[in-house]
């Protein structure tokens, strides 16, 4: 009997020891399995963003050619209707990936959203507000695909009572 205790008492601890791999093991596979998840989605995501970068270029010039071009002949008028229609199912694509503009005029300046290429003073804007956008920023499912080019307001300008000399003693 006592054999046989021993036998079953050595039998249990295999058992646990076992059970206890078997339960690192499949945490360890569940565990890899949710990274590889993760990392395919990241690198769909990764995809998605270099290729719409890609292709933001081309709505840039439709907008700029809308705001540029005014025909004014029946058949200038058709051709112009043709090529927004063009631009208008470019547009809808891209919201139906996710894709949406940033509206930026008037908001706080943000590194994280824009890049600001131009700085001056406002006597409309405090410091640091949007006042320009010089290229259009997007935003893919909540990421920036591309940051906004923006003009920064520097905040009013010095007034008559605050300038400074002409010359300095240091210059």
């Amino acid at each position: 009997v006592r054999e046989l205790e021993a036998e079953l008492a050595a039998l249990r601890s295999e058992h646990e020891t076992v059970r206890s791999q078997y339960m690192r093991i499949a945490a360890d596979f569940d565990n890899f399995r949710k990274r590889q998840s993760r990392d395919q989605e990241d690198q769909r995501a990764l995809i998605a963003c270099t290729t719409l970068s890609e292709i933001l270029p081309v709505v840039d010039n439709f907008e700029r050619a809308r705001q540029q071009l005014e025909p004014q002949a029946e058949e200038a008028q058709a051709i112009h209707r043709s090529y927004q229609g063009l631009y208008k199912q470019l547009v809808d694509v891209f919201k139906q990936l996710g894709v949406s503009p940033m509206r930026v005029e008037g908001e706080p300046f943000d590194p994280s959203l824009h890049e600001a290429v131009l700085r001056e003073p406002s006597e409309e804007h405090v410091e640091d507000v949007v006042i320009a956008e010089l290229q259009r920023g997007y935003h893919l499912n909540g990421r920036v695909l591309r940051h906004a080019l923006v003009k920064v307001s520097m905040g009013p300008g010095p007034s008559g009572q605050e300038e400074a000399p002409a010359s300095s003693p240091d210059a």
